[in-house]
């Protein structure tokens, strides 16, 4: 660091990190399950691809966080979508190419991505 413009940029970038995981009350949240059977089945780079696809869109109303086990593991990577006012959505088997797909369809237009849900896995 050379500068405090520098530190100043640091600052903002991961101010804007704490703001995608911090859930208010009317926020969508997305919750990615990475307990040691989530991490092992590839939830890192899920959980990594979420914030970034919603950084990279803008959506202020939406949070990112993690959580421990779902209890699902033969079904990890498990992400809970909870809209408020809605049911809890359950995305299994998610890898990072399909989270643009999640955060376009469910999450900004309200279509849920069911043939990726849980009750299509089984």
């Amino acid at each position: 660091m050379k500068s405090l413009a520098e530190l100043q940029a640091i600052r903002d970038r991961m101010q804007k990190q704490i703001d995608l995981r911090d859930a208010g009350d009317d926020r969508i949240r997305v919750v990615v399950g990475m307990a040691t059977c989530g991490i092992a089945a590839g939830a890192r780079p899920v959980l990594a691809a979420f914030l970034e696809e919603v950084e990279k869109r803008g959506l202020k109303n939406i949070s990112v966080s993690q959580t421990g086990c779902i209890g699902v593991c033969r079904l990890e990577p498990i992400v809970e979508v909870y809209v408020p006012g809605q049911e809890k959505v359950t995305y299994v088997k998610m890898t990072a190419d399909k989270v643009p797909g999640i955060v376009s369809e469910h999450l900004v237009n309200g279509r849920v991505v069911t043939e990726l849900t849980i009750g299509a896995a089984e």
